[in-house]
């Protein structure tokens, strides 16, 4: 499956094996996702010209999602995901650290525009083209991202916005949203998570021409920005900077913190790249970007040692935290989990990411991890065998045997259906 670090900045690190989001996660948690009002004068997305998802009336996100076609790849589970808004719930873990991180920004230089309610459905120029993002890399694959329509998809980063909103004025913005990616199974992975984008264009680099000038300001302003607000989050904390590789940035940076006794990426970044600049008719101007995960900031700050979890409505975990407070998860419960395995021969277009997107669309949330735990080739009949083990486990109650053998069968019989393995 596809390794998922940071977030589109991250991911594309290791391209083409990585999935795309600028920066964030979900996505690879270290193995180690309270809005604030617009500050007076800012132009709301509305008055810029920009799509908006509806925050008034509510929306049949099944309606927009869900089609009939080979085109579309969306799925029930994934659709009544859609318009959560985990990030704008008073007092969640992901709104806590999304408050935090535009307080500190809007405190460094008031002009900082907060977004956090764009439409998630993108097309695959704002999602890819405008980010220079090759046509052949892996992320922009049917097996790793929500297709509607051809064209049209649920964006995997809240890069997808970075040109939108540039044409529309914005040059000091944090955008932050919901994003969606078909991966693995595992306390870190979901499908849904949290992104917070951050872009800067820097006045004082208007119409310089010399690069290597326009260039190293960009870059120390970056630094100071990104510093500050890891202290800000952490505490003083030891940090390094790492250089890496993205396709629209140059140079680019992941910055890593010394924390719990272990170094951590918290995010990627860089200055951004003049072609994309181009296009949004700044031809002129430099300026920077950074990407990150708020679930992986979450999880660690909060010791919150499932994804799941902030997806919950049990007010269990909803009650232990409060308005702008960073505070410990306390688990409340821990229910024995169920494991099954499943093997198959595979047939030849298989991709791991549909078998755990068959798998999460059988059992939902009941289903901890999916871990490939065995493999071999078998010469004489030119075939390749996985075997799987399947972890059912609910975070709210106990399972039992009689409807996880219920899950287990739907999912040997859809394995076998719909993805054409042969089962062993």
């Amino acid at each position: 499956m596809v390794k998922l670090s940071l977030s589109l900045f991250l991911c594309l690190a290791a391209a083409p094996a990585m999935s795309t989001a600028f920066l964030s996660t979900s996505s690879r948690i270290p193995a180690l996702r309270r809005p604030l009002s617009a500050t007076a004068g800012v132009r709301s997305p509305a008055r810029l010209g920009l799509s908006m998802a509806s925050t008034e009336t509510k929306v049949d996100w099944s309606e927009k999602l869900l089609k009939d076609s080979d085109d579309n790849n969306v799925t029930p589970y994934i659709a009544n995901l859609v318009g959560r808004d985990l990030h704008l719930l008073p007092a969640h873990p992901l709104q806590i650290i999304k408050g935090k991180i535009e307080a500190y920004f809007q405190s460094r230089d008031s002009e900082f525009e907060c977004k956090d309610s764009l439409d998630p459905i993108v097309t695959s120029e704002q999602c890819f083209d405008d980010l220079l993002i090759p046509e052949d890399h892996q992320s922009r694959r049917f097996s790793d991202t929500y297709y509607i329509s051809k064209g049209k998809l649920l964006r995997t980063h809240t890069s997808a916005h970075q040109t939108e909103l540039l044409r529309g004025g914005s040059t000091k913005f944090l955008c932050t949203g919901d994003v969606y990616r078909r991966d693995e199974i595992d306390s870190s992975h979901y499908p849904a998570f949290h992104q917070m984008e951050g872009v800067k264009i820097l006045k004082e680099c208007e119409g310089m021409e010399d690069r290597e000038e326009w260039e190293q300001m960009c870059v120390d302003d970056l630094k100071s920005y990104l510093e500050g607000m890891i202290d800000e989050i952490f505490g003083p904390v030891e940090k390094r900077w790492v250089d890496a590789y993205f396709p629209f940035t140059t140079p680019s940076f992941e910055l890593e913190i010394y924390f719990n006794d272990d170094w951590l990426e918290v995010l990627g970044c860089g200055v951004i790249q003049q072609p994309i600049l181009d296009k949004c008719d700044m031809g002129t101007s430099h300026g920077w970007a950074f990407g990150l995960g708020l679930e992986r900031l979450a999880m660690v700050l909060f010791d919150i040692p499932d994804i799941r979890l902030f997806w919950t409505e049990d007010t269990r975990f909803l009650k232990q935290f409060k308005e702008g407070e960073i505070t410990k998860f306390k688990p409340y419960s821990k229910y024995p989990p169920c494991y099954k395995d499943i093997a198959f021969w595979l047939p030849e277009d298989w991709e791991e990411n549909n078998f755990a997107e068959l798998v999460r669309n059988v059992a939902g949330d009941l289903v901890e991890r999916v871990e490939l735990i065995d493999q071999f080739e078998n010469p004489k009949k030119g075939k390749t065998s996985h075997c799987y083990r399947i972890n059912y486990r609910s975070m709210d109650r106990s399972l039992t045997n009689e409807e996880v053998d219920a899950l287990q069968e739907k999912v040997r019989e859809k394995a076998a259906g719909e993805l054409t393995v042969e089962l062993r």
